[in-house]
């Protein structure tokens, strides 16, 4: 169950503003349906994405009345100076009509990395992965920034597109994939590089038998 899934009788956003100690908002509930319901607001947690870190958020158990397509708000306050650098997500399990689900509020942050630990700027590898299946992917540059890299790519003939990375052999967790099929373009985005990785290792892998592929950027 997901933010704005209209296929759930409820429906789960988080909306909140980064402060430099704690993120502040609200987990906004939604009927989805020409019902209404009762919900039972169980807990809510801080999961690092790819961390295998999981923290309770400070909120009480409640019971709330949604109505059809109107938004009920739960407040929130969590403070995130203790939270090691990453991306994190906010989740929440409810109780709608007496069935338990966890819902993913939508909506990510990050806490930073030391500025001195990361890699910025821009790199143009220019080197191309021919996969199995006669389809070839440029790589045609990767924009490092303090919080997470951005990989350009170009699919010739377009199609579909999986990618996985790692830095110096370690996984480095995608955190967001765009490819358009039908202009061949993709961007991945993914956790930042460290100054201390010299190898990006990007694996491909298209729709058709045996279609994989991988680059190696070797970093400056």
């Amino acid at each position: 169950m997901g933010a704005g899934d209209l296929t759930d009788p409820v429906s789960v956003r988080a909306r909140f503003e980064r402060f430099p100690a704690t993120v502040k908002g609200a987990f906004i509930l939604r009927g989805e349906d020409a019902d209404p319901h009762q919900v039972v607001f169980r807990e809510a947690n801080v999961v690092g994405i790819g961390l295998g870190v999981t923290r309770p958020m400070p909120m009480a158990s409640a019971t709330l009345d949604v109505a059809p397509h109107r938004d009920v708000f739960v407040p929130f306050e969590m403070p995130v100076s203790e939270l090691e650098p990453g991306w994190y997500t906010m989740t929440c399990d409810l109780e709608v009509d007496g069935t338990l689900g966890t819902h993913d509020g939508g909506r990510r942050f990050s806490v930073p990395w030391p500025r001195s630990t990361v890699r910025r700027g821009q790199v143009r590898p220019g080197h191309t992965a021919e996969l199995g299946d006669g389809t070839k992917v440029l790589v045609e540059q990767v924009d490092c920034a303090g919080d997470s890299i951005k990989l350009h790519l170009r699919v010739d003939p377009p199609g579909p597109l999986s990618v996985k990375l790692a830095a110096d052999g370690a996984r480095l967790e995608v955190l967001e994939a765009e490819v358009d099929e039908t202009s061949g373009r993709a961007r991945i985005t993914a956790y930042p590089l460290l100054r201390t990785v010299a190898i990006l290792r990007i694996d491909l892998r298209g729709s058709g038998k045996g279609a994989e592929g991988a680059v190696e950027v070797e970093l400056p």
